[in-house]
């Protein structure tokens, strides 16, 4: 059986997701939230975001889609293709028993997996920001909204914030 893809992102109104290679927020709420929805799954990433992050997250395999045949990510798998992350992506799912893949930015690697992506769980945070990544723009004709979430914003959140869940409309 293969592993559904779930795309998971934090973007503002204008659907900028990030800034210098950093997020341009704090949402202490959301990172609980990431955490609680990514542990125990392989995770797929550009070699950006591995940058910014700086080290493997325990209980996740990372798998860092990056060009650059002479990069080196300590503690992480390592793909030249979006089809090589993909096939180690699911190989490493099977291993850690779950049917869950994650992809975890940034824009460029959400545009690659955006063919694939079963679901996006979207952490929309009310903020016009300036950013230099973005998540691409979504034909909602192919997505439905089966989750909406209101929280409360929590002591150490920038911003209000909701939650979102699109799944795919299967064609018929």
């Amino acid at each position: 059986m293969q592993a559904k893809i779930i795309a998971i992102v934090a973007r503002d109104r204008n659907n900028i997701i990030g800034a210098n290679n950093d997020l341009p927020w704090r949402l202490s709420s959301d990172l609980k939230r990431f955490k609680a929805l990514t542990m125990g799954k392989p995770m797929i990433m550009g070699r950006k975001t591995w940058d910014s992050i700086g080290r493997p997250l325990p209980g996740r395999e990372i798998i860092v889609l990056t060009r650059d045949t002479l990069f080196h990510a300590e503690g992480a798998h390592l793909a030249a293709t979006p089809a090589q992350a993909l096939a180690t992506a699911q190989r490493l799912a099977k291993m850690m028993q779950t049917d869950e893949i994650i992809i975890a930015g940034g824009g460029d690697i959400f545009r690659a997996f955006l063919d694939y992506t079963d679901r996006i769980e979207i952490t929309e945070v009310a903020l016009d920001t300036d950013g230099d990544a973005r998540f691409p723009d979504l034909d909602l004709s192919q997505w439905e909204k089966i989750h909406h979430e209101l929280p409360a914003r929590g002591p150490k959140d920038d911003a209000d914030f909701h939650y979102v869940t699109l799944e795919r409309r299967r064609k018929l």
